[in-house]
C-alpha cells in the first residue's frame, strides 16, 4: 500500500512539473514569481514517539513555492517543501523531513535500544483544494540514514477567517508507515531485549496514528504569520502493539506550541 502512495505521489510530481514545464508562453517552469517562508515552532510534546513523558521541543519551519492566483493555507505540521505546480486547485513539489537523533540520551525508558540516528526524509507531496476553505494534503517520504522505511501523512484541515487577519483551521489527521520505519522506532529484537527488559516485538507495516489537529493564526504584518496549535494523535496498529509503548509508553500523544514565520517575495526570469 505505501509503495503505491509513494509511486503515485512521485508520478503526480513528475507529471506536475512537466506540466507546468510546457504550459504558457513557454517559458521554462521556475520563471515567475515565489516566495519563501521561514520560521520556526516551540511545542510541548512526547519526548519519543510513543513517550508518556514530555519536553519542551523546537522544529524550523520553511516553505517555497511559486506565486499562485490566491493566498495558500498552510499548517505548522506542513513539513519543509518546494512547489513546482500550482494552478490553484492542485499544488505538487518535494518535500523533506530532518529526522533528529533518538537514543538513551532522549530518554532513560529507550535505554538497551538501538540508536535512531539522524537523518532526513525525503519525497513529494500533493495539495488538493475542493472549495475555497478546505485543503487535503499527502506526504509521502522515504527515511535517508535515519531509517530505511516509508511514511506517508495525510491531512485534511477546514479554514475560516474570524477577522481578516484571524484564521480558525483544523481537521483529521492519519499517518502509514512501512515496516522498516516501525523497526526502527518500536521493533524490539532478541539482544534489544535482553537489554532493555522490553518484550521482543516485530512490527508490520499499517496505520501508525490517527488524530486532529487545530490552530488559531494571526497574520501580524503582510510577511509575518503567528500561530498557536494543538495536536492530538493516538497511536495504532504497528505502533500501539509495540512493547516499548505497552510497557513503558502511552497510545495517546499530545502537542502543543507557537509558532511564527516571515515570508518574502522573489522573481526569476
Amino acid at each position: 500500500m505505501l509503495r503505491f502512495f509513494a509511486s503515485a505521489a512521485a508520478a503526480a510530481v513528475l507529471l506536475s512539473s512537466a506540466s507546468s514545464a510546457c504550459a504558457g508562453d513557454g517559458r521554462p517552469w521556475w520563471s515567475g514569481d515565489w516566495y519563501v517562508s521561514v520560521g520556526g515552532a516551540a511545542f510541548s510534546a512526547p519526548r519519543f514517539e510513543g513517550a508518556n513523558s514530555r519536553k519542551l521541543q523546537f522544529a524550523p519551519m520553511f516553505s517555497v513555492g511559486k506565486v499562485g492566483p490566491a493566498v495558500r493555507f498552510s499548517s505548522r505540521n506542513d513539513n519543509p517543501s518546494v512547489s513546482l505546480f500550482d494552478n490553484g486547485a492542485v499544488r505538487a513539489g518535494i518535500v523533506g523531513k530532518l529526522v533528529t537523533k533518538r537514543d538513551e540520551g532522549t530518554d532513560a525508558e529507550l535505554a538497551g535500544l538501538s540508536e535512531v540516528r539522524w537523518g532526513l526524509e525525503a519525497g513529494g507531496f500533493v495539495e488538493v483544494y475542493p472549495t475555497e476553505w478546505l485543503r487535503a494534503r499527502a506526504e509521502v517520504r522515504h527515511g535517508i540514514r535515519s531509517h530505511q522505511g516509508v511514511v506517508a501523512d495525510l491531512a485534511v484541515d477546514a479554514f475560516t477567517d474570524i477577522t481578516p487577519t484571524l484564521r480558525l483551521s483544523g481537521g483529521p489527521r492519519a499517518t502509514l508507515a512501512s515496516a522498516k520505519f516501525f523497526d526502527a522506532y518500536y521493533g524490539v529484537d532478541a539482544a534489544e531485549s535482553a537489554k532493555s527488559g522490553l518484550s521482543q516485538y516485530e512490527p508490520g507495516s499499517g496505520v501508525h496514528s490517527l488524530g486532529a489537529g487545530a490552530a488559531l493564526t494571526w497574520q501580524a504584518t503582510d510577511a509575518i504569520t503567528t500561530s498557536a496549535f494543538t495536536e492530538y494523535r493516538r497511536l495504532t496498529g504497528p505502533s500501539a502493539d509495540s512493547s516499548l509503548v505497552r510497557e513503558r509508553g502511552a497510545r495517546d500523544q499530545l502537542l502543543i506550541g507557537l509558532s511564527a514565520t516571515y515570508k518574502f517575495g522573489f522573481t526569476l526570469d
